[in-house]
């Protein structure tokens, strides 16, 4: 214990005179929680539309108003021809076509079918697809609410009604930085604790003082909990003040309790401490330790599920998931705050997540090659 607290000593002095690591730790959470939340945002809105209207009676100018009353759309063009609209698409000015042909109305009223012509500029696919599912569904409430029905003995027009009553569980306003915050609260500790760990121990190779270390009486158990404890404590600092930003900002409060929080990220922060000290134990330069730690990152980040939804990658993809630590974090962490999900809804991923962390940690001090 005497010879932990020794280390915890000399690497406190260590990071305390190291500002840059301090900036780190606290300017780092506010910038990532202030700024991604509104970039990485799958809300479509805005979508450039072309018209080209061929009719010109009063249910094409409802129409048109009803896509311009529309948060998701802005009419940008009218062009009398498909191929004048079709150079907006080309020089990206537009990323929808709508198309009313001639006899729009009449068809509607007397024969109750009317085909309307939709381009989408899909470079962008997710966008496209989103682009087109919303304008479908503003004419379909466009169609839905148009006189046109069956006629009833009294001569009165109806239609047939189907409602359908719903309600939003865990985000009742769908806000999307509900959903998104979370997920960077578990980025901040995993980027924090692995780079500054991947850096601790090829700091000192280059130094000079591991030669130092290692011919003293120091163990390599003690040596790598030296090194792990205080930045530990650096990440449960930065997860306190992630919690902080989230509730003065955008006023999220975790639903589920705040021990069950911070204890599933005393565990989870243990494995990405163990996974940067075990890349430093391999490495002989910071800069090496760098690169390696980034490579593994972007595909830790880009498989978690915080951009792109699990269910949606190829299978192959989906068992590389069962892998990353990160993944766990985040949906532990969206369950705990935004579903309050209690230990035994997350015990079983509580328990993967400390396998990962026992795994690595073992394998980081079997690793460090230490003169005997």
């Amino acid at each position: 214990m005497r010879t932990i607290k020794f280390l915890l000593g000399k690497e406190l002095k260590q990071i305390f005179r190291n500002k840059s690591i301090l900036a780190i730790v606290v300017v780092l959470p506010i910038i990532q929680l202030l700024i991604l939340p509104f970039a990485a945002n799958y809300e479509v809105r805005g979508i450039n539309v072309s018209l080209v209207d061929r009719d010109h009676p009063s249910y094409s100018r409802k129409l048109i108003s009803k896509i311009q009353g529309s948060n998701y759309f802005r009419l940008t063009h009218y062009d009398d021809s498909f191929d004048k609209a079709y150079r907006h698409i080309e020089s990206d000015a537009a990323g929808l076509i709508l198309e009313i042909p001639n006899g729009f109305e009449r068809n509607l009223i007397l024969e109750k079918h009317q085909q309307l012509f939709i381009a989408v500029n899909a470079i962008n696919g997710a966008k496209a697809s989103l682009g087109a599912n919303y304008l479908i569904r503003t004419l379909q409430e466009f169609h839905e609410g148009l006189p046109i029905g069956a006629m009833n003995n009294s001569g009165l027009t109806q239609r047939s009604s189907l409602e359908v009553v719903f309600s939003n569980w865990h985000n009742p306003h769908l806000n999307y930085k509900f959903f998104m915050v979370p997920g960077i609260l578990a980025l901040l500790i995993t980027m924090i604790g692995g780079f500054l760990t991947a850096l601790t121990i090829v700091k000192e190779k280059e130094v000079g003082t591991i030669e130092q270390i290692n011919v003293t009486p120091i163990k390599r158990h003690h040596f790598i909990l030296g090194k792990l404890i205080p930045f530990w404590v650096l990440g449960n600092v930065v997860f306190t003040i992630g919690l902080l930003i989230s509730w003065l900002v955008y006023g999220i409060v975790s639903e589920g309790s705040i021990l069950l929080l911070y204890g599933f990220t005393t565990v989870y922060s243990l494995a990405v401490l163990g996974f940067g000290l075990l890349i430093s134990t391999f490495c002989e330069s910071q800069q090496q330790a760098m690169l390696i730690t980034f490579f593994f990152m972007m595909i830790f980040i880009l498989t978690a599920g915080l951009f792109t939804p699990i269910d949606s990658m190829p299978e192959w993809g989906q068992f590389i998931t069962k892998l990353n630590p990160v993944a766990y974090s985040i949906e532990v962490i969206r369950m705990i705050i935004l579903k309050g999900s209690t230990l035994t809804d997350v015990l079983p991923k509580l328990g993967v997540v400390a396998l990962f962390g026992v795994v690595l940690n073992t394998w980081a001090i079997l690793n460090y090659k230490k003169l005997h």
